[in-house]
């Protein structure tokens, strides 16, 4: 399995997924078809899928374009499908989808938009999360609830802690400074605030990230955190109501 990242528009990433026993190879999410296109002529690769996450313009807008050069398969979310250009197969929770001999179950993680999935890889700790989850933020929720989002986060959460992460936005950065407004005495936190801002400084990308470090670091998965509802003033809340505590005040910050 090999896995192609690379940026394009102003802080999305694109992922390819190859397969190199047969040559199969999908794009997750289509940002910007002509980058993508430009990828894959430079690796010599032929696309064979394009796995979406949601709807929005920035994740599908490149559907068309790729489909009509690569003749591929367009895959998304069946509670999304009509908003899904060109879509051919829906699939929604446990289904699972074959790049060539690698399998990727979905996950239905609705929140950020209706129709949200992610893909993860089967036996392998990797997985797609578009934007469900960042590093040490979450998506905002356009369509969906708190009470939406929490269940979706937790079914990330109940991974193994190696996950590997692959998160649609280099937003690291600006989540990071939002995360020390919330949890100011988490000292991985802050350690891990000036490594991303070396990071950036490098033009390094902080994507992917893994699931341990963000349950370490990430706000939007720690609403039963006493020391961050003490700081959003929830002490007694319940998990959902701090997580939307947390997210108004993202939303404002």
């Amino acid at each position: 399995m090999q896995i192609h990242q690379f940026p394009c528009l102003g802080d999305n990433y694109g992922f390819l997924l190859h397969d190199p026993d047969t040559g199969q190879t999908a794009t997750i999410d289509t940002p910007d078809a002509k980058v993508i296109n430009a990828e894959l002529d430079r690796l010599g690769w032929t696309l064979s899928q394009i796995l979406n996450t949601h709807h929005h313009p920035d994740h599908a807008g490149g559907n068309v374009a790729l489909k009509q050069r690569w003749g591929c398969r367009i895959v998304g979310p069946a509670a999304d499908r009509d908003r899904i250009p060109g879509i051919d197969v829906a699939v929604a929770e446990g289904d699972l989808v074959a790049v060539g001999n690698i399998q990727l179950e979905v996950f239905d993680t609705p929140g950020h938009t209706r129709g949200h999935i992610v893909y993860k890889v089967v036996n392998e700790p990797v997985a797609f999360v578009g934007d469900t989850v960042f590093a040490m933020g979450c998506g905002r929720l356009f369509e969906g609830t708190p009470e939406q989002m929490w269940p979706s986060l937790q079914k990330i959460l109940a991974w193994p802690g190696d996950t590997r992460l692959y998160c649609a936005h280099e937003y690291t950065l600006a989540n990071a400074q939002f995360a020390l407004t919330v949890d100011p005495d988490n000292a991985a936190l802050r350690q891990r605030y000036l490594d991303v801002q070396a990071a950036r400084q490098r033009d390094q990308p902080t994507v992917p990230t893994t699931l341990a470090i963000e349950r370490k670091t990430n706000p939007f998965l720690r609403p039963d955190d006493p020391k961050i509802r003490a700081t959003i003033g929830k002490p007694d809340a319940t998990d959902v109501e701090a997580f939307a505590e947390i997210r108004r005040r993202k939303d404002r910050f």
